[in-house]
């Protein structure tokens, strides 16, 4: 028996846990982020200076940007490391609630162990409570629940060890992981007790890769030689299971088109003859006219969310069929498909080997080949950009940034226009290259992510691709890379306001009101002068190295100079203001924003026209 504070077992435990697969064995939690206040400071935070030598902490700024920062880390690290999160109760824990849903809905592992107000109640309320006059046992700690895939609150030492172990057990789950929360009262943080000295001994946690079942493969199989138009759909799945080679063998075996989503992309290098690039609302071309005609879709650990299809209006055909691929069995009868419930890689590998000799046919392939050289001649022509130009374009911007890389560079995105530009244009060079959380699409979320996943990956040049709205979001963690001088490459557009809210308010009738970052005009909409805001400026004064580039000359040589710093540095540029935003291909297929159904403005009634003509060509699958 070993006589520790709970907060002191709870740490040396979470020291010794570990993953493995495939013969890879990685310590589950790599590292603690903290910010202390009371709830913590006395418990966790003691408890991480009594062992720092056996857990790593790194200082945070915002407690959402925490937990950001520890999912860019786990996705970095294939889901095998996590990194575990703390804070103070109050204001502290609820800041976790957004991290804490990016990361459930994503499967992406985190631990967050939020302080809690005490268990014994010797003093009731005490500072930060909130007060729930019908249930004595809630506190805002509650408001975690539902944004996560297990959740325990720990009111006697000895209850830890159970639920420590079920946390554990979550966060290696392939299928269930997720924010894990425990929450800890305070006074029982700091109560002693007498724990078995087996809880401290080195655990591995196996990562299954699940075979399918021999009668749905066989199901499989017999669909897809009966296909003429296959198209595989690669969701973040391929990337969570490490199948990305499982996935080009079946590709180079059959011929079968290769479509991914947001979470998929690079599933496939972009140059392989069988990528055909984004699919969905933010698609390209090529996939998205592939989607319509197909007669069988292979989707391979997708969610298939709105975007990827079109809100139920993409695939067209009447008797297209759906085969998906993936480990969670509430994923795979998604679209009244086939269900093939297995592990990515397994899967694929079983797959291929049972279509031996099968190949799409040749016309097909010649098809959609001739399809993407066209696409590639527009992704060209929207990257070019004269070197004097001042304010270029948003995919100028990439085309230049898109000479500089290799495949060691990786890029993070999460919201705004730049995931649409991205998903249509960019060529992902390599399987983790393309870093864009589209799962919540949580603006905020590239900053801190770069951290996390610099952390995860020393040495690779990280970008953070970011905008001037989720720019003024999120840039605390800016004084984290400064303090451990990771270096990050932050590239800040500035194009004075929300683009992609602008948009999408344009083509719903909404004109654009309230998505520019301008003074109030005589008419009460915000159509006066660009606010005088200075973002370089703001980067600079936490801390950052920050190049402005004025014309795309400039920013060819800023880019260069960032990818070689060994600090965290930000390119500023100035693109086109957020009511001028072209350059991109426009979307290749709808997204299901309901429009008003009554008004007066010109705008809106011609909105919901558009809308009318659009909404009849969704199809329920059945």
């Amino acid at each position: 028996m070993t006589r520790l504070t709970t907060a002191q077992a709870l740490v040396r435990f979470l020291s010794r846990q570990y993953t493995e697969r495939d013969g890879e064995r990685r310590r589950l939690i790599d590292a603690t982020w903290g910010i202390f206040g009371h709830g913590n400071v006395a418990g966790i935070g003691q408890a991480l200076l009594e062992y720092a030598h056996d857990m790593p902490y790194h200082q945070g700024r915002n407690e959402q940007a925490m937990v950001h920062a520890a999912v860019g880390f786990a996705r970095q690290s294939g889901r095998l490391a996590a990194q575990a999160v703390t804070t103070s109760i109050g204001p502290g824990a609820t800041n976790l609630v957004t991290g804490a849903a990016l990361a459930t809905v994503n499967h992406l592992p985190v631990l967050l162990l939020p302080g809690d107000t005490f268990a014994a109640r010797p003093a009731d309320p005490v500072l930060q409570q909130l007060e729930v006059p019908y249930a004595g046992d809630v506190s805002v700690n509650d408001c975690l629940r539902p944004v996560s895939r297990y959740f325990d609150r720990i009111t006697r030492p000895e209850a830890l060890i159970p639920a420590a172990l079920a946390a554990m057990r979550v966060l290696a789950d392939p299928v269930d992981t997720g924010a894990v929360t425990l929450a800890l009262p305070q006074d029982v943080q700091a109560e002693a007790y007498d724990w078995p000295d087996a809880f401290f001994d080195e655990r591995v946690w196996g990562v299954r890769r699940p075979a399918p079942d021999p009668r749905e493969l066989d199901e499989a199989v017999r669909a897809v030689r009966a296909a003429r138009r296959p198209l595989l759909v690669a969701g973040g799945g391929v990337h969570h299971s490490r199948a990305e080679e499982a996935l080009k063998e079946f590709a180079d075996a059959t011929g079968i088109p290769v479509a991914s989503t947001q979470a998929g992309k690079g599933s496939l290098r972009w140059d392989h003859p069988s990528d055909v690039g984004g699919i969905g609302h933010t698609g390209t071309a090529t996939a998205n006219e592939l989607a319509r005609t197909a007669d069988l879709v292979i989707g391979v650990g997708t969610r298939y969310t709105d975007f990827t299809t079109a809100s139920g209006t993409l695939f067209g055909s009447g008797s297209v069929r759906f085969l998906n691929l993936n480990i969670a069995a509430f994923d795979s009868h998604k679209m009244a498909a086939l269900p093939l419930v297995a592990d990515a890689r397994t899967g694929l590998e079983q797959l291929t080997a049972g279509l031996r000799g099968h190949r799409a046919e040749p016309s097909y392939v010649m098809e959609y080949t001739d399809d993407k050289e066209r696409w590639e001649y527009r992704v060209d022509a929207c990257f070019t950009a004269d070197d004097d130009l001042v304010h270029p374009t948003q995919p100028q911007v990439l085309g230049v940034l898109d000479e500089l890389v290799t495949e060691d560079d990786i890029l993070i995105n999460a919201a705004g226009s730049l995931p649409g530009d991205l998903h249509k244009l960019w060529r992902a060079r390599s399987r983790d290259q393309y870093h864009v959380e589209y799962g919540y699409s949580c603006m905020g979320y590239e900053i801190p992510a770069a951290i996390g996943v610099a952390l995860a990956a020393p040495g690779r040049p990280v970008w953070a691709l970011v905008g001037d709205g989720t720019y003024l979001m999120m840039p605390t963690e800016i004084v984290t890379a400064v303090q451990e001088n990771i270096p990050v490459k932050v590239v800040l557009l500035q194009n004075h306001g929300y683009a992609s809210i602008g948009g999408l308010s344009a083509s719903v009738g909404g004109e654009g009101f309230g998505t520019g970052y301008r003074f109030p005009a005589a008419d009460g909409t915000y159509t006066g002068a660009p606010l005088p805001v200075d973002l370089a400026a703001n980067a600079a004064s936490l801390g950052m190295t920050v190049l402005r580039a004025k014309t795309v000359r400039d920013l060819r040589e800023a880019l260069a100079a960032a990818r070689a710093a060994d600090g965290p540095t930000c390119v500023y540029v100035e693109t086109e203001t957020a009511d001028t935003v072209s350059g991109a291909p426009p979307a290749q297929a709808w997204w299901d924003v309901p429009v008003a159904e009554t008004a007066t403005r010109p705008s809106a009634v011609k909105a919901r026209e558009e809308y009318d003509r659009h909404v009849t060509a969704r199809r329920r699958r059945l």
